[in-house]
């Protein structure tokens, strides 16, 4: 029989199995603050979109506080203790998972599978797309050449060229790895032997031992979650990630719990241990590897959650850019956030009290991390607009 777990149990494991369990370094955050978070975490979703800061400097920044941007740079494209790889989506994952990474890449989500299906499908090209990389690396997608026996262009393409499909699927198989990027942010390719420190580039094993422990890394970031939650943080495919867990679980790798009224059974990481106290306050990017789950969010948090850049500005509910915040172990308030970099203001455009949240509390720990943020920018003020149930407080806490 499964072990019972109270949601706001679950809520404080899922929350301290973040990073968020702990106090910010005191001193300058170091190499080994990022690396170390990073494993933890398992995989970061890069978002280049600069409505504040892209998402994943703002992922580091909400558990560590200010850091120097140039540490993860070096960490990913110098020292090589990090690489990109497809995993939730296009992330920054530690280098040590490359080769799990490349092992359960036919069980990853549709885009992944689509990559390597157009790499089945049209080998010739893909191999003289790899000779180029091979001859003249490192290479993006707008230095490979135009080729007259080019295949036709996917149906389903995300707006890629022929030469960026091809790059990404020899990523997928593991035969490059990212070398960097270019001044527009796109990725430069090379040979996957001349970036992957060699002890990482072992041959493929298992599918199944890679599947198993990519789940267990999910359980570790995630603290507890269902089939589906673990499921998602790497793409991998519901079908086969039951049958998985059921073998984890009888190897007491982890531990199947019922969590309040949830429908479904949970799996818990027995690694994750609930603090006692959590005093986090953080503004959640909104890729943030809390929120990558919106369902889950819902049922953890209660608090349902659409990034409305892509809803059309006219059904807007909350604003352009909008940035849960985090307090303790509960999502107190919505932020819809923009930085002025020619003003040099952080500006909030509007604000939200979550329902049965304190708002003169969620005002002064609020305004202390906009500060924060704003420092970190590089920024030198505050701005608090008119819109919002949070805002008259927010602004009265910010000029303090």
């Amino acid at each position: 029989m499964a072990a019972t777990m109270a949601l706001d149990e679950a809520r404080r494991l899922a929350v301290a199995a973040q990073g968020f369990d702990r106090a910010r370094p005191k001193g300058a955050v170091n190499r080994g603050h990022l690396r170390r978070l990073v494993q933890r975490l398992g995989a970061i979703q890069l978002d280049f979109v600069n409505v504040v800061e892209p998402a994943h400097y703002v992922v580091l920044f909400s558990r560590l506080g200010a850091y120097d941007r140039e540490l993860l740079s070096d960490l990913l494209y110098r020292r090589r203790d990090l690489t990109e790889q497809w995993a939730h989506q296009a992330s920054i994952v530690p280098v040590e998972h490359w080769s799990l990474l490349r092992d359960g890449r036919a069980m990853h989500d549709r885009r992944v599978r689509a990559l390597a299906a157009f790499a089945e499908k049209h080998p010739d090209y893909v191999t003289l797309v790899l000779e180029e990389v091979r001859a003249h690396g490192p290479l993006g997608a707008a230095d490979i050449p135009l080729m007259e026996d080019a295949p036709p262009y996917p149906r389903d393409a995300w707006g890629w060229t022929l030469p960026k499909i091809a790059l990404e699927a020899l990523l997928v198989q593991g035969v490059v790895a990212v070398a960097g990027r270019a001044a527009d942010h796109s990725r430069l390719f090379n040979l996957a032997e001349r970036v992957i420190p060699k002890k990482h580039l072992r041959p493929p094993g298992k599918p199944d031992d890679a599947a198993r422990a990519l789940l267990l890394q999910a359980a570790r970031a995630l603290g507890a979650g269902t089939a589906g939650d673990l499921a998602d943080v790497y793409g991998l495919p519901a079908q086969v990630t039951k049958r998985h867990l059921t073998a984890l679980v009888r190897k007491r790798a982890l531990e199947k719990v019922r969590i309040g009224n949830w429908r479904e059974p949970a799996y818990r990481h027995p690694e994750v241990v609930e603090p006692a106290r959590l005093r986090a306050a953080a503004l959640l990017a909104p890729f943030d590897p809390l929120l990558w789950s919106r369902r889950r969010v819902a049922r953890l948090f209660e608090f349902e959650y659409v990034l409305e850049i892509f809803v059309p500005s006219a059904k807007r509910r909350w604003g352009d850019y909008v940035l849960p915040f985090l307090l303790g172990d509960r999502l107190v308030a919505r932020v819809d956030l923009k930085t002025d970099r020619k003003a040099r203001c952080l500006e909030v455009v509007a604000a939200f009290l979550e329902r049965g949240a304190d708002g003169l509390a969620v005002s002064d720990a609020l305004a202390t991390e906009l500060w924060a943020m704003a420092e970190w920018l590089g920024l030198e003020d505050v701005s608090v607009g008119r819109r919002g149930s949070l805002v008259v407080p927010l602004a009265r806490a910010v000029q303090r």
